[in-house]
């Protein structure tokens, strides 16, 4: 193993939030890895880290979940497993956990993040590739046969707790909700949109999951613990959310042109100040 990698934080990789201090390589992930590379990738808000890992044999990712974090990789595991078999995800070699964590192992797609440096100077490429790719997955994923909901009557209930219990407040919002009180956002759940159409759903469609070739063309999607049947606007809204988070402003049109779709602004609204509620 490189020692050099030893402190994900000496890297300055991790992307989500200021890169943290004193974070160790897991002592699985260095067992597993044994004299290969380790590039830590990605940390999410609860702990989560996601390693690539290469030598002249592997080319893997590697996510681990620090025990207490709520993370759910076995179940994450099933949906790539049912989900590979109709849309491009990539390959499980394993999973497990120790007292420390679990981890989930799944081989490389030949491809780069939507949010790789080479895709984020070149916006209207990614961010069309990001709504072809969410309109194909959306179309190749069976809602007949898939076990598994994204429910948005499960998510309203979640939501109105939080706020109730004040788990979330106004101030923890996005800029486009801070100014809205309790009692009005309390409202808007009690009056959801009527559905529009019913996919199986990516869970969490923001660009980073999206994975592009090198010509620029959708070549799958990772991060699938939130896959399930659900209203396909509760994608569409964060998908086009995200591409102002990691480009800038102005580039939504691309993106639902690239879908398919006209944009529905109470749809929009709904479904990313639910998605805000339970973050």
């Amino acid at each position: 193993m490189n020692p050099e990698m030893d402190d994900v934080a000496s890297l300055g990789r991790l992307q989500t939030g200021p890169s943290p201090r004193g974070i160790s390589i897991p002592e699985f992930v260095k067992r597993y890895v044994g004299s290969g590379v380790i590039e830590p990738v990605w940390m999410n808000s609860l702990g989560g880290l996601t390693f690539r890992v290469t030598d002249k044999n592997k080319n893997l990712f590697i996510k681990w979940a620090p025990i207490d974090s709520g993370l759910d990789l076995e179940l994450e595991r099933a949906k790539m497993e049912w989900a590979i078999a109709y849309t491009p995800v990539p390959k499980v070699v394993e999973s497990g956990r120790d007292s420390a964590g679990a981890w989930l192992i799944s081989e490389a797609i030949k491809a780069e993040s939507a949010v790789s440096e080479k895709w984020k100077t070149e916006p209207a490429i990614a961010v069309a590739a990001i709504g072809y790719g969410l309109r194909a997955m959306h179309d190749a994923l069976p809602v007949e046969l898939c076990p598994f909901a994204w429910s948005a009557e499960e998510r309203i209930s979640k939501a109105r707790q939080r706020v109730v219990s004040g788990i979330t407040l106004p101030g923890q919002w996005r800029e486009e909700f801070r100014g809205l009180s309790p009692e009005t956002v309390l409202a808007q759940l009690d009056s959801p949109p009527m559905a529009d159409q019913l996919v199986v759903c990516h869970g969490d469609a923001c660009a980073p999951n999206t994975l592009i070739g090198s010509e620029g063309q959708w070549a799958g999607h990772v991060d699938l613990e939130r896959l399930g049947v659900g209203e396909r606007w509760s994608d569409i809204a964060i998908a086009s959310w995200s591409t102002e988070w990691n480009y800038g402003p102005g580039w939504d049109g691309l993106l639902y042109d690239s879908y398919g779709i006209s944009p529905d602004p109470e749809r929009i609204n709904f479904y990313r100040l639910l998605w805000d509620l339970n973050e």
